[in-house]
């Protein structure tokens, strides 16, 4: 799902279901992290960081244990810029070298609406006319949870960059239904990489199954000087 997503370079493991044990695989120092939380935690913490392993060795780097740092965003290998992502049936991680990209973000959500609350506590009201919108024209697709998953994957695209917290209402997000692409323009100064002022994210989504029997995806990248 997330595979398609994302250009060559980056490197995409994804599983639908988790494997027999994938508990045991753990680090010690992982396990840790988890001693105490109920076994759903566990597989979903377990099974994300087999991905992640997963895409690591397509890049030649050695399994190590991959702790959360900063923000919770997990700390990557050195010279080495991830994402990590889970939901019901679905876990994914994306890498790539940072020589080429200098942040991914990705998510993956369930195919289902937002709760009516939810929706309404993390998206404006701009968005909220955008995926009122776009339901009109477009039921088969969650609009609301795909501009919540875009917010979550532009966040982990920013956090590592910034180490500050980025709140739902300081990112404006506008998916287009007819290129599988979003912006997300944001609403907070202070992002400058490589020189460049950053003021709006472009990624990409998909779905995979109905809305109430799949799920969606969306990706963010944020490339190196003269890498696209």
């Amino acid at each position: 799902m997330l595979a398609g997503l994302l250009p060559p370079g980056i490197e995409v493991a994804e599983l639908f279901a988790d494997p027999p044990d994938v508990t045991s695989l753990l680090y010690p120092e992982e396990a840790g992290l988890v001693v105490k939380a109920v076994e759903k935690r566990k597989l979903e913490f377990a099974a994300v960081r087999l991905c992640a392993r997963t895409a690591l060795a397509r890049l030649g780097v050695p399994p190590m244990p991959i702790l959360p740092g900063q923000q919770r965003a997990p700390m990557w290998p050195e010279g080495i810029v991830g994402s990590m992502t889970h939901c019901d049936g679905y876990r994914a991680a994306a890498v790539a070298r940072r020589l080429a990209v200098r942040a991914i973000g990705v998510d993956a959500e369930p195919h289902d609406p937002l709760p009516a609350g939810v929706a309404l506590s993390v998206l404006l009201p701009e968005e909220q006319d955008t995926v009122h919108g776009l339901a009109r024209r477009r039921p088969d697709i969650a609009w609301d949870r795909l501009v919540f998953s875009a917010k979550e994957s532009v966040y982990k695209a920013w956090s590592p960059l910034t180490g500050r917290w980025l709140d739902f209402h300081e990112c404006a997000v506008v998916p287009d239904p007819d290129r599988g692409t979003f912006t997300g323009t944001l609403r907070v100064s202070g992002l400058v990489v490589d020189g460049d002022r950053i003021r709006r994210f472009t990624g990409r989504w998909t779905t995979r199954g109905d809305v109430g029997a799949g799920h969606l995806a969306t990706a963010v990248l944020v490339m190196a000087p003269g890498q696209g």
